[in-house]
């Protein structure tokens, strides 16, 4: 007999697919977008829901319409790129990049304020800080059938309640008036802001996650599989709906921090500037509790999503025994510093997001082409291969010459999007080269997913 899931149950899921995705990034952001954009502050912001938002919501609907994870969706292209792609994905945003960085940023931005000047730099203090912080983190990643009363019901919820408070305070005791846009935000603020959603990067953490939410629904006694697509679809709109109230509330404070703080470099400077002439040193007390709830969910989502991958992929190697080797893994990672972990994995992600988003559109069309495998190759070749040089390019290493073809031929290449014309044009010919083929995959695609 098929479990009834309750409005209660639901609203859990979904409290904690977005305590997943709100990571620190995620409250850095939206400020700076603010501050930068002034007077075009709500166009901007137009432009940053649908990246920062609406592709992540269609990440998490692409992993539930298959009713598996990112592999089973990745191998519609060839199964070896699909083991491939979701290991790149994993370790990228996992145990090499995104889960250190949760213990690095809430080191920094909850810790170091309160911090005597002579510890402010001290190796000793963050070492001990990221032991702790990561021991946390495997306590609540160990059992993951917890993760929903952890997380849904109990840590986001005094997330929610800090952010409540500095978006109240800063309605109600505005900070002064709304500047004139600064920069591009003058010329084209809403395709600037388009290209700022990317910097959440949750499209990429949504085809991680997605798996959390089928296994959390699963082990509430769901087993047919439309039923947990459903679900899984209606927790992703509820957490997007509580992301898009966060975005818009944080880019208002940004909007109106000028005339009280001045212009600051980054959005983190502007959000602790703000969060002090708002309430004092309770307002840093305040924006460190809500910096470090925020990195401690997004840490345990990832670090319970890959563990459940890397188990899956080597069975003979439990998922408590990856917790564990991640966990210590991710504590050395973390010593090396932020600076360090942003120029090693800036580039990895500069290459594969824009895989990310082609993979998670043409999935939506799958049936429109039948599934064919060659329509994926193209679209994703073609994308791979622009990313690729912008990743070289990010890393420092000289491709100039062809940047300079790309920047004369290549629409949108300017505005960071110079993939999305290639990546449509990959997918016809890949549907040419199926037709003149005679190929039709769409049943051996449904095997693998």
């Amino acid at each position: 007999m098929e479990t009834k899931f309750s409005t209660k149950e639901q609203f859990a899921i979904g409290l904690m697919l977005f305590a997943l995705f709100f990571g620190a990034g995620n409250m850095i952001f939206p400020p700076a977008l603010g501050q930068a954009a002034g007077e075009n502050v709500w166009v901007a912001v137009g432009g940053f829901l649908i990246t920062g938002v609406g592709l992540p919501l269609l990440a998490v609907s692409a992993i539930a319409r298959t009713g598996s994870d990112l592999q089973a969706l990745a191998s519609r292209v060839h199964p070896l790129f699909g083991m491939i792609f979701t290991i790149v994905m994993y370790l990228a945003i996992g145990p090499l990049f995104a889960i250190p960085r949760t213990g690095t940023v809430s080191f920094e931005i909850g810790v170091t304020p309160f911090l005597p000047e002579e510890l402010k730099n001290s190796n000793i203090v963050l070492a001990i800080y990221t032991i702790v912080y990561f021991t946390i983190n495997l306590w609540l990643s160990i059992n993951p059938s917890k993760l929903v009363d952890r997380i849904g019901k109990l840590l986001t919820p005094l997330l929610l309640i800090g952010l409540f408070a500095l978006i109240l305070k800063s309605i109600f005791t505005p900070m002064g008036e709304i500047q004139a846009p600064t920069d591009v935000y003058s010329q084209s603020p809403f395709f600037k802001g388009f290209i700022d959603g990317y910097l959440t990067m949750d499209t990429i953490a949504a085809l991680v996650f997605g798996i959390i939410v089928i296994n959390s629904i699963k082990d509430k006694g769901v087993s047919d599989n439309k039923t947990i697509a459903s679900l899984c679809i209606k927790a992703g709109f509820i957490a997007a709906a509580g992301l898009a109230f966060i975005y818009v509330s944080l880019a208002y404070i940004g909007a109106s921090s000028v005339d009280a703080i001045g212009y600051k470099d980054n959005g983190g400077t502007i959000i602790t500037a703000a969060a002090y002439h708002l309430f004092g040193t309770v307002g840093n007390i305040l924006l460190g509790t809500i910096i470090t709830l925020a990195c401690l969910t997004t840490s345990i989502g990832l670090l319970s999503s890959c563990a459940s991958y890397f188990s899956k992929l080597t069975p003979s190697i439990s998922y408590k025994t990856y917790t564990v080797v991640m966990s210590l893994f991710s504590v050395v990672i973390a010593n090396v510093g932020l600076t360090n972990l942003i120029t090693f994995s800036v580039p990895v992600l500069i290459i594969i997001y824009p895989l990310a988003i082609v993979l998670v559109a043409l999935s939506f069309l799958h049936e429109k082409f039948n599934g064919r495998s060659e329509v994926y190759s193209g679209a994703l070749l073609a994308t791979g291969f622009i990313s690729l040089f912008d990743g070289l390019n990010n890393a420092g290493i000289s491709v100039r010459f062809v940047l300079k073809i790309f920047e004369k031929f290549l629409p949108l290449f300017s505005q960071g999007i110079g993939w999305l014309v290639p990546a449509v044009i990959g997918a016809i010919v890949g549907w040419i080269v199926s037709k003149i083929r005679g190929s039709n995959s769409k049943t051996a695609m449904n095997k693998v997913s």
